[in-house]
């Protein structure tokens, strides 16, 4: 069986990146008898200057990208409707309101570099759980230790990380890193170090392109 690395940089406040990881899942279900995968999370964020409290999500879509109340509102239905079919659904009701993720890329980092990267997944979707599905307060510093728990993970140390600064240079470090190397939207999913597939796919054109990558990673092998 062939083994393949995933490096998935994302933002726990992208909608389409909890569709992407949803359809990955999806095509790593079907391809379970032909590809192993590993799957590290990296951070990425949309708003990396949102101050404490967040922001109205409607005024914010507003001013970021010029639509309309409208446009916006067929945006999302059209989100919505994406996510159930990736297997992620969403919360009937628009998050209300934009945070900063910050604490949550620190919490996701501490918990694959102290724990395990099968530790980092389940926070992953615990946290995305909670803004999408439970559209749950990201500042809340509860509302954080409950998806801590809900991955089965130490919320006592979960604790002391969001009351400190820890891990802050790691994860500036990262946020630095995917820059540097022209990453400017998530999601972005990149296979072996070396293919790049972004945005919120579905499972049919990731099952297309890790068959494609594993056959090429394969051939070059016995080159």
């Amino acid at each position: 069986m062939k083994n393949i690395r995933i490096d998935f940089v994302s933002d726990v406040a992208c909608p389409w990146c909890a569709i992407g990881l949803g359809s990955l899942e999806q095509a790593i279900d079907q391809l379970k008898d032909e590809i192993n995968i590993e799957i590290q999370f990296h951070p990425f964020e949309l708003n990396p200057g949102m101050p404490p409290g967040g922001q109205d999500t409607m005024e914010h879509l507003m001013q970021k990208y010029g639509s309309s109340h409208e446009q916006i509102a067929a945006n999302q239905a059209q989100i919505q409707e994406r996510a159930k079919a990736a297997g992620f659904p969403f919360n009937e009701k628009v998050r209300p309101r934009v945070y900063n993720t910050f604490t949550c890329h620190r919490l996701l980092h501490w918990a694959q570099t102290d724990i395990s990267l099968a530790a980092q997944y389940l926070l992953k979707r615990e946290l995305l759980k909670a803004y999408f599905t439970n559209i749950e307060n990201l500042d809340d510093p509860e509302v954080l230790l409950n998806a801590v728990k809900r991955a089965g993970l130490n919320s006592s140390e979960a604790k002391k990380i969001i009351e400190s600064d820890q891990y802050t240079s790691e994860v500036q470090e990262a946020l630095l890193y995917y820059k540097t190397i022209g990453i400017t939207a998530v999601p972005s999913v990149i296979v072996e170090d070396k293919y790049l597939i972004q945005g919120g796919q579905s499972a049919e054109v990731f099952m297309s392109s890790l068959r494609q990558i594993a056959a090429e990673q394969t051939s070059t092998s016995q080159e």
